[in-house]
């Protein structure tokens, strides 16, 4: 089990237009499950708004320790567009999440420190449209039970706040649930008590789920 069981996500992809003297930054944040879906978001933006002068992106993908990172300044002076837009995405917390700031040109220079401010702002702005979620590492555990008995079951364990990842109606019902390691033994002793001790709990393996409702936005 890794030391890093959970993080957060964008809690929906998100648009938003700021403006610095006359030159127009758009932002656009999404969620992405690999650098090559970033990379395509990239691509789709650029597609969409070709008349735009620059495509800054940063993009932080995969589970902790070590996420993917990866930034662009598109043709803005080294350092002024990319790493800014990263250090946001870091700050936050933020993985598995791509930034593209799409800039139209206004005719006023903004210098490298105006540049830096309207870029980092540009991405704060859209994430906090966006929202955030949280995605923990799970542990799945099986447990089969009697037809007549599966619903309640299922009502009282999502009473109880026990996530369920799925439900299989077969010859029995297989319900799969995921428990954080410090409730499984908690967790056990909760299936015993809610099914009279007669079903007995499987380990299935491990699985990064998004828990929890969107915050922030």
């Amino acid at each position: 089990m890794s030391g890093h069981a959970s993080y957060l996500v964008v809690g929906r992809d998100a648009e938003v237009e700021i403006e610095v003297r006359r030159s127009r930054f758009l932002a656009t944040v999404a969620r992405v499950a690999t650098e090559d879906e970033a990379r395509a978001v990239v691509e789709r933006l650029r597609k969409r708004h070709h008349d735009a002068r620059h495509h800054c992106s940063a993009m932080v993908v995969g589970p902790p320790p070590v996420p993917v990172e990866r930034s662009s300044d598109d043709g803005e002076p080294a350092g002024t567009a990319g790493a800014p837009m990263l250090e946001v995405l870091r700050g936050a917390g933020l993985s598995d999440t791509v930034a593209v700031v799409t800039r139209w040109f206004g005719g006023t220079l903004l210098g490298a420190g105006g540049l830096v401010r309207a870029y980092g702002d540009a991405v704060r702005a859209a994430l906090e449209a966006a929202g955030t979620r949280e995605r923990r590492l799970l542990r799945e555990v099986g447990l089969e039970v009697e037809h007549a008995e599966a619903g309640r079951v299922e009502g009282e364990l999502r009473s109880r706040g026990v996530e369920l990842l799925d439900v299989q109606w077969g010859a029995s019902v297989h319900l799969v649930l995921g428990v954080a390691p410090s409730d499984d033994a908690a967790t056990r002793a909760l299936l015993a008590e809610v099914t009279a001790g007669a079903a007995e709990p499987v380990a299935l393996g491990e699985r990064w789920v998004d828990v929890g409702g969107v915050a922030g936005a």
